[in-house]
């Protein structure tokens, strides 16, 4: 696959050799008063790309699933005032073709569209002959071949603009956090895939402000070529997941802590290896601990 760098996508986007991609904004467009409060709060803190919900796909009926292409211009005006480029989800051809109409300069796959084969390849075709970046989420389950499929039906339409966005695993009783990080499943699609970057959704992982600095600072520390975390103006109000959403000077507590890799060797094969095996290692640790908590309480 031919893919094209984070730095390479046109969008002014300028990095330094060790500073993360940072992507934030709300996790749902509410009010245009939110979207651009929010947007150009954090717009100083070393945000690349500002984000928001436009369509939410959501387990339960109900539930706020955004308002659709009503708030689009509002992810356009925060680009305008603030000089930063836009992203935005999308599930369908649809969503494609109308966000782009609205001038968003990028796209991602979230999730719940990613699973689907039949989801992807419907975006695929809308792509085709379209210069847009698109970043494509890790499926709910753990499933590397879905995710990996999905990057190659965006490849085949032609977008050379790709990254991955690893936002955790779900699983039945997580003990700790919303989606498990199975940190070992994005290190092997770099393995398989080493000039696709990928960058870590911390706030999709934790599903609470309590872990994003911590699963923000071991994604660096696992060589993560970024950072989407959401921010809102007014957290405890909002709309969707509020619970995982940071205020922008939350934002800047998080990213002022962060401390980017210090690496003693530039060998990428070295690097996904020994990252891959630590991870490993890791999990089993970890699995080991809770089945011994299990059988004898008292061990902790």
């Amino acid at each position: 696959m031919t893919i094209r760098n984070i730095k390479d996508w046109g969008l002014n986007i300028n990095l330094t050799p060790k500073q993360p991609f940072l992507i934030s904004g709300p996790c749902s467009a509410e009010t245009e008063e939110q979207v651009l409060e929010t947007c150009t709060q954090i717009a100083h803190l070393g945000v690349h790309m500002l984000r928001a919900g436009i369509w939410k796909p959501r387990t339960r009926p109900g539930s706020f699933e955004g308002l659709g292409a009503v708030a689009l211009p509002w992810l356009k005006k925060a680009s305008e005032l603030t000089g930063l480029p836009t992203c935005c989800e999308v599930a369908t051809g649809q969503h494609v073709e109308t966000a782009l109409k609205h001038g968003v300069n990028a796209l991602w796959i979230g999730a719940r569209t990613t699973v689907n084969p039949f989801a992807v390849q419907e975006i695929a075709d809308a792509l085709k002959g379209v210069d847009v970046p698109m970043m494509i989420k890790n499926p709910v389950n753990p499933d590397l071949e879905l995710w990996i499929g999905a990057i190659e039906r965006i490849s085949h339409a032609g977008i050379e603009k790709i990254a991955a966005i690893h936002r955790g695993f779900s699983v039945y009783n997580s003990p700790k956090y919303r989606n498990q990080p199975q940190w070992e499943i994005p290190i092997e699609l770099r393995c398989r895939i080493p000039n696709l970057e990928i960058i870590c959704d911390p706030s999709h992982i934790s599903g609470t402000k309590t872990w994003l600095y911590e699963l923000a600072q071991q994604a660096l520390d696992l060589n993560f070529d970024g950072l989407m975390l959401e921010s809102h103006i007014t957290p405890d109000t909002a709309w969707s997941d509020a619970l995982q959403q940071v205020t922008p000077e939350g934002l800047q507590n998080i990213l002022q802590q962060l401390k980017p890799r210090q690496l003693d060797t530039d060998n990428s094969d070295y690097l996904n290896k020994i990252n891959q095996f630590r991870e490993i290692i890791d999990r089993l640790d970890t699995q080991t601990l809770e089945l011994l908590s299990r059988y004898n309480p008292s061990f902790l």
